[in-house]
């Protein structure tokens, strides 16, 4: 039993229960995938499998370090590549082994972690949820970040105040997301709600956790 797979997102659509309720979900086109390399506690001090992604790419798009690792695997193809840690009762996997949709089922609870888009630069009300100032005529504080610091002490800025900057490209996880349908034949696997990243984004999907 794999611990995850690695996915690509598709878009959002929305699907019937049987009952007639209507369940938004996102179409993530999950693997084929194929088990690059095996982490064990012996060699590298931890249990973990490295996935990597099958689909079409140009071998001149790989460079000769990647593609000499992947080729022990005895797999081509192969861009993206992501690590997954093996808990205990998960089964013991082999460097070759296929992880497919169907390790999945409906109604199973899956964990999706994608690099959320990108806005850009942006203001701290955009970028922390900050609540800004009274927009009433006469106000002279909209959207201004307020104090950063007093000038007598420490008379700097401490790191990590939040302040207006780069915006997205972030690592984000979301736990707990129902899986609502799965197409083995076609290896998707439509899960409730919205997941991080554009469409096209690679996602990681793993069993849920908590």
């Amino acid at each position: 039993m794999s611990p995850g797979i690695l996915g690509k997102k598709i878009g959002m659509t929305q699907v019937f229960r049987p009952d007639g309720q209507v369940v938004p979900v996102t179409v993530l086109k999950t693997g084929p995938c194929v088990v690059v390399q095996r982490k064990t506690p012996m060699t590298d001090g931890y249990d973990a499998v490295q996935l990597g992604f099958l689909e079409y790419v140009k071998p001149q798009r790989i460079n000769k370090p990647e593609t000499g690792h992947i080729k022990k695997a005895g797999a081509e193809g192969i861009r993206h590549l992501r690590e997954v840690k093996l808990r205990g009762g998960e089964g013991d996997m082999k460097v070759g082994d296929r992880v497919l949709a169907d390790d999945f089922k409906p109604n199973q609870k899956v964990d999706v972690t994608g690099v959320s888009k990108g806005r850009g630069f942006t203001s701290i009300i955009k970028r922390h949820n900050f609540a800004g100032g009274p927009e009433s005529h006469g106000s002279m504080f909209h959207r201004a970040p307020g104090s950063i610091g007093a000038s007598s002490f420490p008379s700097r800025v401490f790191p990590g105040m939040k302040m207006a900057g780069h915006s997205g490209t972030a690592q984000v996880t979301v736990r707990n997301l129902e899986i609502i349908q799965v197409d083995a034949e076609d290896n998707v696997i439509m899960v409730k709600g919205a997941v991080p990243g554009p469409n096209g984004g690679y996602v990681l999907l793993q069993r849920a956790k908590r």
